[in-house]
């Protein structure tokens, strides 16, 4: 008898520790007594010390518009430092955070945008979380600093969880419900480049298996396989880098102003997979909205909301259901006067006579031009 007790208590001891464990490797949340998780993406404010006047209220109309159970800042919270902005702020002509030879003050700036930022998000009293930028690091803050700043918002749930030597910061919660997790999301900080020590945290991450979800600021190089070459004289082309090429309709769909060239397989995107990881998706480019499937996996590109460059400016929402996590159910929200709409990828026009050749070679040189000079 005396061994059976102990047998038992033994096993619920390493139960324990083995819950335990779990927990220090992800920050738990819940479905509730809801079916469905949505998840918000906000990417790029790239704001400083004197907010856009937009913000705020882009901020509040993305969260009104679509009731989010989590929210994530995938990236540039701050602008470093460069000048710009005309009518967007209090302070023409000059935007960023970054002051040289001056922590303090770099450090009060970034303080004051994040305020600034949080601020919607807080009232809200959802949890939120943020991977980090690549204008978030021109800043030059330390590592502590930045997670300082995220510990003192009640609602922000970042926490670095792969301890990496340069100091990125990286998150995964767990999706549950009724105490057993469903799916995971993944806060990824890819602002620096995504180093070896990140990635064997992420091959090492106790997921249990469950499909994920991954977030982050720069795209993967896989995003390049979204894009078809195609000819001047074909609708949504675009010219980058002397060529024509648009979305392939086979295989995404959206709006975007710069293609993303790069096809050279990334070292990160076989570990997602392993990770049956099912969405990722990321911001850096502003003025891109658009999703496709590349290897079985979705991807996604979401406007940033930096209100001292040009339109267009968006949101992306993820909802994750509860009876079947795997399936990716994402949609684009652009915002225009103050209010936000549903994003409806329309199919290209076919060229069928020479018109609509002219039509088509007309709206490339003015989409082409037109980023040109927002840039």
């Amino acid at each position: 008898m005396k061994r059976t007790i102990a047998i038992l208590l033994a096993l619920l001891l390493l139960f324990t520790l083995s819950a335990n464990a779990l927990a220090d490797d992800a920050a738990a949340l819940s479905f509730g007594d809801k079916d469905t998780f949505t998840v918000l993406q906000i990417s790029d404010p790239q704001d400083d010390a004197y907010p856009a006047h937009e913000l705020n209220r882009f901020l509040t109309e993305a969260i009104q518009a679509t009731q989010p159970d989590f929210i994530i800042l995938t990236g540039d919270i701050v602008e470093d430092n460069r000048a710009g902005d005309l009518r967007s702020d209090a302070q023409p002509l000059k935007e960023g955070v970054f002051v040289k030879n001056d922590y303090e003050k770099t450090l009060a700036n970034v303080k004051a945008t994040c305020a600034a930022v949080f601020a919607p998000l807080e009232e809200y009293g959802k949890p939120y979380a943020v991977a980090m930028g690549n204008n978030d690091y021109k800043a030059k803050l330390k590592a502590e600093d930045w997670l300082a700043i995220f510990a003192s918002y009640p609602h922000c749930v970042t926490v670095d969880m792969s301890d990496d030597a340069q100091g990125h910061i990286d998150t995964y919660f767990a999706v549950e419900a009724g105490g057993v997790p469903v799916c995971g999301l993944l806060a990824l900080d890819n602002g620096q480049g995504f180093n070896d020590e990140q990635l064997n945290w992420l091959k090492n991450l106790p997921t249990g298996g469950v499909p994920c979800y991954a977030f982050e600021h720069i795209p993967l190089n896989e995003v390049g396989n979204l894009f078809e070459a195609c000819s001047v004289f074909d609708d949504g082309a675009i010219l980058d880098d002397g060529k024509a090429l648009r979305l392939n309709p086979a295989v995404a769909s959206g709006y975007f102003e710069e293609g993303w060239l790069t096809i050279e397989p990334s070292e990160q995107f076989p570990v997602l997979k392993e990770k049956n990881t099912v969405g990722a998706f990321f911001g850096h480019l502003h003025t891109a909205g658009y999703t496709g499937v590349y290897d079985g996996m979705t991807l996604g590109l979401t406007y940033g909301c930096q209100f001292a460059k040009p339109a267009p400016y968006g949101v992306r929402t993820v909802t994750i259901h509860k009876d079947d996590p795997s399936k990716v159910d994402t949609t684009l929200y652009t915002y225009k006067n103050g209010k936000f709409t549903r994003q409806v990828d329309k199919p290209y026009r076919t060229a069928s006579n020479p018109l609509i050749n002219l039509y088509n070679l007309i709206a490339i040189l003015y989409r082409t031009v037109s980023f040109k000079l927002k840039f």
